[in-house]
């Protein structure tokens, strides 16, 4: 196996391994990589902060009256204040199963993210959270600072990258991860 060590940003040659093709660094130059991971871990740990906050009620985004442990209902809270075009849809998820839904993708997708692990599929449930955000919260609100693009992009951006460059190899357990699952979806 060979790497293209001299080209910053490169697709390198794969190997093989036990039958399993697994994929070498995507981008080669060391100083790149140590970005892309201190970017996936900060991107991680917005979304476990953001459960954290949910489940305890930290007073942060969260009053401790709120907090899911004390009977909260952290995505009911959200979705019963939509007004915009995709209201009656987002009304499907005003219920437990909703509050669930919206921790455990919150709890999964920071985790897997800092740990450097199952990042594809952190990425494709993160942005498609991100996603749904946005679309509630449509039309944008007069007087802000920009009226198509905010917050939930950059954050699915930075979860596509983490994802694309295989970031959780550099101060993450991807490699670890990727010689257990391969370099499917799962990787």
């Amino acid at each position: 196996m060979s790497t293209t060590a001299g080209s910053p940003t490169s697709q390198a040659t794969s190997g093989t391994a036990d039958g399993i093709v697994y994929q070498e660094q995507i981008v080669t130059r060391l100083g790149v990589r140590r970005i892309l991971a201190v970017s996936r871990i900060v991107i991680g740990f917005t979304f476990l902060w953001a459960f954290i906050d949910k489940l305890f009620g930290l007073g942060f985004a969260t009053p401790s009256e709120r907090a899911w442990i004390n009977g909260g209902t952290p995505a009911q809270g959200f979705i019963g204040g939509i007004e915009g075009p995709f209201a009656d849809f987002f009304q499907l998820f005003a219920n437990p199963f909703g509050d669930v839904l919206f921790m455990a993708g919150l709890l999964g997708i920071g985790v897997a993210v800092m740990a450097g692990a199952g990042l594809k599929i952190a990425a494709v449930t993160g942005t498609l959270l991100m996603l749904f955000m946005y679309l509630a919260e449509l039309p944008p609100v007069l007087g802000g600072t920009n009226p198509i693009v905010d917050s939930h992009w950059h954050e699915a951006l930075l979860l596509i990258i983490a994802a694309a460059t295989l970031s959780g190899d550099t101060w993450g357990v991807g490699k670890i991860w990727a010689r257990i699952v391969g370099n499917g979806w799962l990787r």
